[in-house]
């Protein structure tokens, strides 16, 4: 009776954990729209969670700045005993001693605690400085922050799409094996009935069996790009995500390359972060200026000191100080014009790599106007190559059913229209990036409102 409770008690125990683990998979969500998917990836993906991390630390170090402004109050206590010989360590201190007299060195306590105050009185704005950078350094992480949250969306707008655009390959290599599967089921049907050779029937049978390994690679390129986008949503890899959607063409108008560099100029996190770097390299600047300046601090403190520990209430025993010290650097090794240069040259290298960084935006911009008509051009093209593709293999499979046509026509037909629908749906791929591509080269969102939840009826 206890072995079959035991056997119970371990299956019991083997399957709770899993039932729990099916539970809390069942709850993630498998098919996503892409509005859907970038919200994930906002509250999960680890970069984009560690620069919203930043701007704790960034309280943090403000909060440590302000505290050099205010008092800094601290109690100490003491407690010390020693032994001084005093005259013992005289030469000549036998001299004046009655013969036989001797001197003996006695130990003592001293017990004692005080309060200190300390407060910076003239710091030559050092403090301000220092606070007004940790002000802009926070500004500048929720820049970064921004700046993090609009690269995981275009990536996952990538990634997306690029499930989509696999799945949708793969349904039209389904659909081209079902055709060859038909035309050998008519080259067979054929055949028996005497109108057809066997060569026909072998055609038609290899040109089945070559649609397999392209069918395997569209499956596994479904596996690698839902795998790709799992990774950005912060999920396993092997997550069963679904893309809803499709790839349609939308037509857009597109501004001026003008216009576009300046709302680049304008709403690019990463330009917004060059030039607070300016502001926070030209604050630097001052810091160092102050290091050679005059500095004047407070210093004060109250407290006890007595031998006997009843005494350290008793007010005869207090002693205090309160001072005021002017320090004013004359000679620092030349360490105020080392950090001086430095500040110096950081204000060059952040302005030369705002110019550069502009130059690459301006870059992005022409290379998103030039993909886009691209892609538009390239749309339109492959749409009617479908169209008429789709027509020159329905009129051939029509006149191989009459003997009007060959088996290598019909397969060539096949060929052509699962070509054609490929590249449409490349394209359609491509149309919907470029978009995405130009608006994140503004500055704007990947998507507009009227992207999101593309499905056709």
């Amino acid at each position: 009776m206890l072995r079959k409770f035991s056997f119970v008690l371990y299956v019991l125990l083997f399957l709770v954990p899993s039932g729990w683990a099916q539970s809390s998979t069942a709850a993630e969500p498998e098919t996503l729209t892409v509005d859907q998917a970038i919200a994930i990836a906002l509250e999960r993906n680890p970069q984009v969670l560690s620069s919203r991390a930043r701007t704790d630390i960034l309280e943090g170090q403000i909060k440590q700045v302000k505290s050099q402004a205010y008092p800094a109050v601290s109690m100490s206590t003491s407690a010390l005993r020693w032994r001084d010989p005093g005259l013992l360590n005289s030469p000549t201190v036998q001299d004046f001693l009655p013969p036989g007299f001797e001197l003996t060195a006695y130990a003592s306590n001293l017990f004692g605690y005080e309060v200190t105050v300390a407060q910076p009185l003239y710091t030559a704005g050092k403090v301000r400085t220092a606070l007004d950078l940790a002000k802009l350094e926070r500004e500048g992480v929720g820049i970064d922050v921004t700046k993090a949250e609009q690269d995981i969306k275009i990536r996952v707008v990538n990634a997306f799409y690029s499930l989509l655009l696999s799945e949708r390959q793969l349904e039209i290599v389904q659909d081209t094996v079902k055709q060859r599967e038909r035309h050998l089921a008519m080259a067979k049907t054929r055949y028996e009935a005497g109108v057809a050779t066997e060569v026909d029937v072998l055609r038609s049978q290899v040109a089945v069996a070559n649609a397999q390994p392209q069918l395997l690679r569209s499956e596994n390129a479904i596996r690698y790009a839902r795998s790709a986008l799992n990774h950005l949503l912060a999920r396993p890899t092997d997550f069963p995500t679904k893309a809803l959607g499709d790839l349609r063409l939308r037509k857009v108008d597109v501004p001026p390359l003008e216009e576009i560099v300046t709302a680049a100029f304008s709403g690019r996190a990463e330009l917004q972060r060059l030039r607070l770097n300016e502001k926070e390299a030209e604050q630097q600047k001052k810091l160092a200026n102050a290091e050679s300046r005059l500095r004047a601090d407070l210093n004060g403190a109250y407290g006890f000191s007595a031998r006997d520990p009843s005494n350290l209430i008793d007010p005869d025993f207090t002693r205090w100080s309160i001072s005021v010290s002017v320090n004013l650097p004359l000679f620092d090794g030349g360490r105020r014009e080392g950090m001086v240069e430095q500040a110096v040259a950081n204000q060059r290298i952040v302005k030369l790599a705002r110019s550069e960084t502009e130059d690459n935006i301006h870059l992005q911009a022409q290379t998103a106007v030039d993909e886009l008509k691209r892609a538009d051009q390239t749309v339109q093209a492959a749409q009617a190559s479908v169209s008429e593709a789709e027509r020159v293999l329905l009129l051939t499979e029509q006149n191989y059913r009459y003997g009007a046509a060959t088996t290598l026509d019909v397969q060539d037909a096949q060929t052509a229209v699962l070509v054609a629908r490929m590249n449409l749906f490349q394209s359609l791929f491509d149309h919907t990036v470029a978009r995405a591509q130009l608006r994140y080269v503004m500055g704007l969102e990947p998507l507009e409102k009227n992207d999101v939840q593309q499905v056709n009826p």
